[in-house]
């Protein structure tokens, strides 16, 4: 018995271990030392705080606009906080309620008591010109920075980053008094000559405002793709543009897709500019937002049609999240590492 304990110290170190009295240990104690004793438990209680906690903070707001929209507007005074579809309660609806379409119709009545959807067009819209316009002028300045070596690179990159840490209200009072005046150089293309209640208003500033997050992405994508690539190519007889197009971006297609739905979904929820720029009719080019806002008057307002207008205003970002999430997940993954 003892030749055993002699060739097996960790033997007797555990028998040792068990012949000790317990420590009398607090509730936190004793709990933490169950945490390191058996780490895949701690591993699991993590994921499930973690993931309760995304459920409360994530889907529950979605949740709760969605039984807003399925309960009549009547029905808000009685119930302060809506967690069932009160709407679909036919014995409490009064006939005001029937009359105006509530319950499930919402979703119907935000088309037809306001054109929501020029607003939804008119916000996609302009988030498609100015993903397109940030994504290639971030492809450009992403391959100088990524790939090009020239005196002065790190100020210049650094100079580019700071712009995002601007406020946009530090630019509103210059882009408002520029994009007010009259020119008539613009007449032939705007009648009367401003830009005010024109999309390049919007699309020009926010577009600038969220650049250097899709320069910094791409540059980091651009800077790992091996020089023989692009040698080979320019050997072929591309140019150097040619080779960052037909090369190097398909290459970094993971990047790309990650700097494009981020721009997307920024300048889709763009409301500070839009709503500064245009007079808030849906011809003028108004956002979305300033549609959801619409359903709110001076003496009523129609929480019911707000929350289905939000949950209709979601949906475009949500099916682009879920068409693009892997190249999204491996751009955010495959740029963190360089190899």
């Amino acid at each position: 018995m003892s030749t055993d304990t002699e060739e097996h110290p960790d033997i007797a170190a555990q028998q040792q271990m068990t012949d000790e009295p317990e420590i009398d240990r607090g509730l936190v104690e004793a709990w933490v030392a169950r945490m390191i004793s058996n780490p895949e438990r701690a591993y699991k209680m993590a994921f499930y705080t973690f993931t309760i906690a995304f459920l409360l903070t994530t889907l529950f707001p979605f949740y709760w606009l969605l039984m807003l929209a399925l309960t009549p507007s009547g029905q808000f005074g009685r119930d302060s906080i809506v967690l069932t579809p009160g709407g679909f309660d036919a014995s409490l609806l009064t006939e005001g309620d029937i009359a105006m379409g509530t319950n499930p119709g919402a979703f119907i009545d935000v088309f037809t008591t306001l054109p929501f959807h020029r607003f939804v067009f008119n916000s996609f819209l302009i988030a498609t010109i100015g993903t397109v316009l940030v994504l290639f002028v971030a492809s450009l300045a992403g391959y100088v920075f990524g790939r090009l070596q020239f005196r002065g690179k790190t100020p210049l990159l650094l100079t580019v980053l700071v712009v995002s840490f601007f406020p946009p209200a530090a630019f509103f009072v210059p882009l408002n008094r520029l994009f007010s005046r009259n020119f008539a150089v613009l007449e032939p293309i705007v009648s009367n000559g401003s830009l005010y209640n024109h999309p390049s208003a919007i699309i020009i500033p926010v577009s600038a405002l969220y650049l250097p997050l899709a320069i910094f992405i791409l540059m980091v994508f651009y800077s790992q793709i091996p020089d023989g690539l692009e040698d080979a190519a320019r050997v072929e007889g591309t140019t150097r543009l040619g080779a960052l197009f037909r090369v190097i971006v398909p290459l970094s297609a993971p990047g790309v897709a990650t700097a494009g739905v981020l721009s997307f979904i920024t300048i889709y929820n763009e409301y500070f500019f839009s709503s500064l720029m245009t007079s808030g009719r849906p011809d003028d080019w108004a956002p979305m937002l300033e549609g959801v806002l619409s359903f709110q008057g001076q003496y009523e307002t129609l929480f019911n049609l707000m929350a289905a207008s939000s949950i209709i205003a979601v949906l475009p970002i949500a099916i682009l999240v879920i068409v693009a999430q892997e190249k999204i997940v491996s751009g955010l993954t495959q740029g963190a590492v360089k190899e």
